[in-house]
């Protein structure tokens, strides 16, 4: 009989020695997940900002299940092309960048950043904002290409900025000019006249204008005056010629790993932040242009007839990109 009880007891101490196992398997599947955030802008910069907006909301509305820690400029990828590759296989979870690289998978994409299309940046968000814009995140979400897309940040009206004058198209021909990693964008300087120049980190480009690896670059008033652009390419030419909308993206393989719930809170959160980051950039387009225009640099404003020859110049884009998105580029054209 002692025996039996003993028995008992042990068969007991396992059972419970057991579910004691479980529960703790159990707890630590469910510790909190920290996720990395890769952004090439320095802290404070709007998209920087909106970043940090976009893990504070994550962690407070996944009660702090899953946190987002930010590294801004560079900390985790010196550019956006490796920022995504590193997304793509799963070494991060999300990157701030602009649309024009992941139109590199997602082809469509350049409908929405031909050159001139936008009459402001209000067209723009009533594009993006509907079911032109929707239905460009879910195609990023449907390449392969291992990205989700989750929301657009604003950035600005991109116009060159060169060491000498331009008032003409044929004031470009010859430049060297600093590009995004996108075709479209080589092309674009090509049908003024210029080069293309690919492969340059937006950290870098000071540097390549002031060794003369370029004579300039092309970029949004923010950029061109935090990056300290602005001391070696003085000539600002306001052709506005795109607008490239950034975007929030994450890795699939990483979001994979979540509870489909938290995944949720993620996209709706991300697109929360999406109003917060218009508002900061506003605030400091404005600051900067004040910071430019107070360190003497020359703005130009392309006379019509001169806006006239950059705008006619790009047809051969709009042939080579367009041809298949007719349709959406009319339908942009037509929002109201």
């Amino acid at each position: 009989m002692k025996r039996i009880i003993a028995t008992g007891i042990a068969l007991a101490s396992c059972v419970l020695l057991f579910s004691a196992c479980q529960k703790n398997t159990f707890s630590v599947s469910k510790r909190p997940v920290t996720l990395r955030l890769a952004e090439v802008h320095a802290r404070g910069y709007p998209t920087s900002l909106a970043d940090a907006e976009f893990a504070r909301l994550v962690e407070e509305r996944t009660d702090g299940r899953v946190k987002v820690e930010v590294r801004p400029g560079g900390a985790l990828a010196e550019n956006e092309t490796d920022a995504i590759e590193a997304l793509k296989v799963g070494d991060l979870a999300f990157t701030r960048v602009s649309a024009a690289p992941i139109a590199e998978f997602v082809p469509k994409l350049n409908a929405i950043m031909l050159p001139y299309l936008y009459r402001s940046a209000d067209h723009m968000w009533k594009v993006l904002n509907g079911s032109i814009g929707r239905g460009m995140l879910e195609d990023i979400e449907k390449s392969g290409s291992g990205l989700i897309g989750l929301c657009y940040y604003d950035g600005g009206s991109r116009n060159f900025y060169i060491n000498k004058p331009v008032h003409s198209i044929a004031d470009m021909r010859g430049l060297k000019i600093r590009v995004q990693t996108n075709q479209m964008m080589v092309d674009m300087c090509s049908a003024l006249g210029a080069t293309g120049v690919t492969g340059i980190g937006v950290a870098a480009v000071r540097g390549a204008i002031e060794s003369g690896v370029v004579d300039g670059a092309e970029n949004n008033w923010p950029t061109y005056q935090s990056g300290g652009d602005y001391t070696v390419a003085p000539y600002y030419i306001l052709d506005q010629h795109t607008r490239v909308p950034e975007i929030l993206i994450a890795s699939k393989k990483m979001l994979d790993r979540l509870d489909p719930a938290d995944v949720q809170i993620i996209k709706d959160v991300a697109k929360e932040t999406q109003e917060f980051e218009i508002k900061k950039w506003k605030e400091k387009e404005v600051a900067s242009e004040q910071i430019v225009r107070a360190n003497g640099n020359t703005i130009i404003e392309l006379s019509a007839d001169a806006f006239a020859g950059f705008q006619n110049a790009m047809q051969p884009l709009y042939d080579r990109y367009g041809a298949q998105y007719t349709d959406i580029i009319q339908a942009i054209k037509n929002t109201n």
